[in-house]
């Protein structure tokens, strides 16, 4: 695989109509999607090899978390919306050449940045709040 352009990683908010729209929030300038699953000690006192036994019958989760300029003011409205309103909403996040994680995600940190030489920015922090799906582009 090649590398793939960075700026065209993207965080997308559902409007939960049916078919369902996603508009793009902002591009990031820096940002991360973090799968994680919690693994399960199974190991048992017949297991005389002293290796710990893991399972995956843990659960999983995904964080996003990014930096960037929102699109407009309107998905600045959209984004604020949802952290006061404690919404769970459909989000996508779009990695260039790779595909499409979506899913239902909460926003659980958001924060505006404002230096004096450049633009107004904002952090957001996202977790998953339900099962993910995954389309290759």
């Amino acid at each position: 695989m090649t590398a793939q352009d960075g700026l065209s990683f993207l965080l997308k908010v559902g409007d939960g109509a049916s078919p369902e729209v996603f508009t793009t929030v902002g591009g990031f300038r820096a940002n991360s999607l973090t799968l994680d699953r919690e693994t399960v000690d199974t190991t048992t006192k017949t297991h005389t090899d002293k290796w710990r036994r893991r399972s995956n019958f843990g659960l999983r989760q995904a964080s996003i978390s990014g930096e960037g300029l929102f699109e407009d003011s309107a998905s600045e409205e959209t984004v604020r919306a949802n952290f006061f309103g404690s919404d769970v909403k459909n989000w996508q996040v779009v990695v260039p050449g790779f595909g499409t994680f979506e899913g239902a995600f909460i926003i659980n940190s958001l924060e505006y940045q404002g230096p004096q030489n450049d633009a107004v920015a904002y952090s957001i922090g996202l977790e998953s709040a339900g099962a993910l799906t995954f389309t290759s582009s």
